[in-house]
């Protein structure tokens, strides 16, 4: 029980200074700096998608740091993962020794870290803070209510996940989602946009669990006390992300 309590309190800690970090990032709202802190977290979100993919191979680095150097000055900086997909194919087709499997962390996650700069970029701070709202309800949400009514297991992938939690979680973050919608949009889109990105970001999260299952691993990473890795705490974001980037541009 000491223990429990211990790690809760760590990860508690954790979670109230990412918090404090991401409200300091959106108070100062420049794009250099978002673009600075998004490139960091890519970077070591890369570094743990690579161990759990069994990839070694140091020239992805520096296509990653190429791409987000470009996605600075790049309008829709999501475009650029087409640039490099078409270079990584013709380097296969012309070279046949070149390592296909990169393109596996091509999409997981630097595309998903393009999108959200994309979001910034294309819809300001605010859409990230309302991706936080519905992210962080999802999470709150699933927890609590899987904590208090979950009986029915989710799915294997992810067998602490219940399905009532899921479904509470999904519920509570739609509505969050929906009170903390920017003014341009209605309440009845921003619990419709919210219901489809909460959803989306279940399946991050079980994405990265999918990912660890097969690595072997608990976290992807330690450098969150209480949290595990980047990966593990931005898993639901990097889905949650790509798709109000999608439902922004359908509606608006």
């Amino acid at each position: 029980m000491q223990e429990i309590i211990s790690q809760s309190s760590t990860r508690i800690k954790t979670g109230m200074a990412l918090l404090f970090a991401f409200l300091i990032m959106g108070y100062i709202n420049t794009l250099f700096l978002t673009w600075s802190i998004f490139g960091i977290m890519m970077l070591i979100a890369l570094s743990e998608a690579l161990n759990l993919f069994k990839i070694d191979d140091i020239k992805i680095y520096f296509y990653a740091i190429g791409i987000w150097i470009l996605a600075y000055f790049y309008p829709k900086p999501e475009d650029l993962v087409f640039l490099v997909a078409v270079i990584f194919a013709s380097n296969l087709a012309y070279t046949k020794t070149f390592n296909a499997k990169l393109f596996i962390p091509l999409m997981y996650p630097i595309v998903s870290f393009l999108f959200l700069l994309s979001l910034y970029i294309s819809f300001d701070m605010e859409s990230l803070l309302w991706l936080v709202a519905i992210v962080a309800g999802t999470d709150i949400g699933a927890y609590f209510v899987g904590k208090k009514i979950g009986s029915t297991q989710f799915c294997a992938t992810s067998p602490n996940k219940t399905l009532e939690g899921v479904f509470g979680g999904i519920v509570i973050a739609s509505i969050m989602g929906m009170v903390f919608s920017p003014e341009y949009i209605s309440s009845a889109l921003g619990f419709f946009i919210s219901f489809i990105v909460a959803t989306a970001s279940v399946f991050g999260d079980l994405f990265e669990s999918y990912l660890k299952r097969e690595a072997n691993v608990k976290d992807s990473g330690d450098i969150l006390p209480g949290h595990g890795g980047i990966l593990d705490r931005s898993d639901g974001y990097l889905f949650g992300g790509i798709i109000l980037l999608i439902l922004l541009r359908l509606f608006y």
